[in-house]
């Protein structure tokens, strides 16, 4: 208890240093050992015993998680770092490495400054590394490198120092490749160099690290780890060079503090003026400017409620605080902030800018919401998944006494995690799950069952199509039910590199609108339809061509919604809407206000979209994964087989000593029972990943019976539907 207090106290004294604070993020493909790792430097911060570092999984704190073998969600944790006689505070967050949980991923990276990215030796550098590098870099979070499992080289492969040196230089050049690639201004600054130490090497399960600074220290290099290893003596090792002292002191030497990271990343995620008040305020890390925070993730807590943890870019927050959630309109009053310390949250009277915090009274914030005390605040940009909900099942409970009961629960599972979707299917009255991947859905199932103590029945989860155009329409007259309004549509394939500007977030609806006219131009739109556009959603958008028509600016935002309802569920199978341009080329409407109100405007646009997309040649795009699968050499005909027999096809092959990579692809909906599928064709011995690769068109020949199956399993006619079903 004492201990405890204390511990506290030094994290309350050093959260008022910015200059003594790191943000940090450990990220890496799944079973790299993250946990682990996490587990050791907490061990070392004096927060769990030494003994149980790597056992515990402290950061591994749901059931779940523990069973599984496997983290869910990103854990956040404080703690104290001594470094050349003076005391550092780490703020930590240990991420998910499997790729059905990436939008935990994406949203811890909005919160730090610096990511510890963690690489199996043996393995190397693995698809999912690749992709949380990114989600590092693009949030302008500054990369070092930890090579774990460093022993398995020397044990299982028996490789030399020089052996082994040239591989773990390998993986070294292959990140840095990366780094490159993703953001070559920054490369210079941020190349990862074994030399000046922003690379260390060693073992998370043996408690042992090196680096070229550590070595100067300890004396301890390749030379002398291969002896103490070949001898069967980690735990001396562990002793003379402890891992979480040699990984925290880099992470110290080569991350920026706050004040450091601030200036950079502001311009990287907030749109606002840099040189106003408020930009310099989030940029110097002031705690005596206005409260400007982050909201990253929402936690159930079983005693608190609702609890956000964010970063605080300016300002200090104490209780009894009113904030703006600037997303959503409304104000909350904070009860309490802390701080968490693992599964523990310690209360605080106040946390000034540059920490991450822990806040119980935000009740209307999400994931992703801006919250301030200024009440004209533009909002940090939102954060851009890498992946969509692909997979979908039906979730109803039990018991229909508990239906209030189970609604709230999705409600707050939504919130907790927005990559997941909860919909009410309006046909069926059935509440549906949309999420990552089928592992994805069955945590949240297994999760609902355990937690919330709530029986339910799912279906088998079945696959999302995108519903698309690959033609120009004829022009569609829609007509208002009183007949006083008209509306001329046409509908066309988006052109792909405007649908990847919205999607990267190279353009907004926010941004100055010249800027995004001039993008949208060399990304093939053409001057009108640029200058024209309305809104994007969902990868679609809407763009207005008409000239001086009356009455239509305060009509925009009824044909606005009628554009979106179109897009949440088009005409073939009520699938989402992806890939389509709709243009506004004419229009008239009633002088009265009163007869152009939602009930004419919305059904009229709506019904001319799904006609102009029937006469556009639609079709179906289908949701992909590619597959990366390591198998013994003998095992690859089982495996091909395997993968030609869901509709997939093989990309490359990687050979190394008797292992062979498969990379393939193949359709998420020929996925389902993969993983049980392969275990058998290769008795347990395959080591397989996937990661979603975007949507594509479906087989011509498959197209009706794909189309008939969703409109039967909606309840829908079983024909596929006619212009002239929508205008008359």
């Amino acid at each position: 208890m004492v201990r405890a207090k204390k511990m506290i106290d030094r994290v309350t004294e050093l959260m008022h240093q910015p200059k003594k604070i790191r943000n940090m993020g450990i990220v890496a493909h799944i079973d790299h050992g993250k946990t682990t790792l996490s587990d050791n430097l907490l061990a070392g911060a004096g927060m769990i015993s030494e003994e149980l570092a790597g056992r515990q999984l402290y950061l591994d704190f749901d059931e779940q998680e523990q069973e599984r073998g496997i983290t869910i969600s990103a854990a956040n944790v404080s703690m104290v770092h001594e470094y050349k006689g003076e005391e550092y505070l780490i703020n930590l967050i240990d991420t998910p490495g499997h790729v059905d949980f990436g939008g935990d991923v994406t949203r811890a990276m909005r919160a730090v400054d610096g990511a510890l990215v963690v690489i199996d030796a043996v393995e190397g550098v693995m698809p999912q590394t690749e992709t949380v590098l990114r989600q590092a870099l693009r949030e302008n979070v500054k990369p070092i490198l930890f090579i774990n499992k460093v022993d398995r080289l020397i044990r299982e492969l028996e490789l030399g120092p020089e052996e082994m040196q040239n591989r773990l230089l390998k993986v070294i050049n292959e990140v840095n490749k990366l780094i490159k690639a993703m953001r070559p201004e920054k490369y210079k600054e941020w190349r990862l160099d074994v030399t000046e130490g922003s690379v260390a090497f060693g073992s998370a399960l043996y408690k042992w690290a090196v680096s070229v600074p550590s070595v100067k220290e300890t004396g301890i290099g390749f030379k002398e780890v291969t002896e103490y290893l070949k001898n069967g003596d980690a735990k001396e090792l562990s002793k003379k060079s402890p891992l979480h002292r040699v990984v925290l002191d880099m992470v110290i030497r080569h991350l920026p503090d706050p004040t450091q990271a601030q200036k950079e990343r502001i311009s990287v995620i907030w749109k606002g003026k840099f040189d106003s008040p408020e930009g310099q305020a989030m940029a110097k890390c002031d705690p005596n400017g206005p409260v400007v925070l982050m909201i990253t993730k929402i936690v159930a807590d079983p005693h608190a409620g609702e609890i956000a943890v964010g970063r605080l870019f300016s300002g200090t927050i104490k209780g009894s605080m009113e904030l703006y959630i600037v997303d959503r309109k409304t104000k909350n009053r904070i009860q309490n902030v802390g701080l968490f310390m693992g599964p523990k949250r310690v209360d605080v009277p106040e946390i000034p800018a540059g920490n991450i915090v822990a806040i119980v009274g935000l009740k209307d914030a999400v994931a992703g919401s801006t919250c301030t005390t200024l009440e004209d605040f533009i909002p940090f940009e939102s954060i851009k998944h890498v992946s969509e909900p692909v997979v979908t099942m039906a979730i109803e409970a039990k018991n229909p006494r508990d239906l209030p009961k189970l609604i709230e629960v999705l409600r707050m599972l939504a919130k907790e995690d927005p990559t997941l979707q909860v919909t009410l299917n309006e046909e069926t009255g059935e509440h549906l799950l949309s999420g990552m991947g089928e592992l994805h859905l069955e945590v949240m199932v297994e999760k609902i069952r355990r937690e919330k103590n709530l029986e339910v029945i799912t279906s088998p989860p079945i696959v999302v199509f995108r519903e698309t155009v690959t033609a120009v329409s004829p022009t569609v007259e829609g007509k208002s039910p009183n007949k006083h309004n008209r509306f001329y549509i046409v509908v066309e394939p988006l052109p792909e590199a405007v649908l990847k500007a919205f999607k990267e977030g190279e353009v907004s609806m926010r941004m100055d609108k010249k800027e995004r006219r001039r993008i949208l131009e060399q990304a093939g739109l053409t001057k009108e339809e640029a200058a024209g556009i309305q809104e994007y959603y969902e990868g679609n958008v809407f763009t207005d061509v008409t000239k001086g028509i009356q009455y239509l600016n305060e009509t925009m935002e009824l044909i606005l919604e009628g554009f979106r309802e179109a897009m949440r569920a088009g005409p073939l199978a009520r699938e989402p809407v992806m890939g389509v341009k709709v243009k506004l080329v004419d229009c008239k409407l009633h002088e009265d206000a009163v007869h152009r109100g939602p009930a004419q405007v919305i059904p009229a646009v709506r019904s001319a979209i799904f006609a102009a997309m029937l006469q556009a040649n639609p079709t179906l795009l289908e949701p992909y994964q590619k597959v990366f699968i390591s198998i013994p050499q003998d095992m690859l005909g089982n495996v091909t087989r395997e993968i030609q027999g869901r509709r997939g096809q093989v990309l490359e092959m990687k050979t190394e000593g008797d292992m062979v990579t498969v990379i393939a692809k193949a359709p998420v909906k020929e996925m389902f029972g993969f993983a049980g599928d392969i275990r058998s064709a290769t008795a347990g011995k395959a080591l397989w990943s996937t990661e979603v690769s975007g949507f594509e068109l479906v087989p011509g020949g498959m197209l009706q019976d794909f189309v008939m199956e969703v409109r039967k399993r909606k309840g829908l006619k079983l024909e596929i539907p006619k212009p002239e079903d929508f205008v008359a």
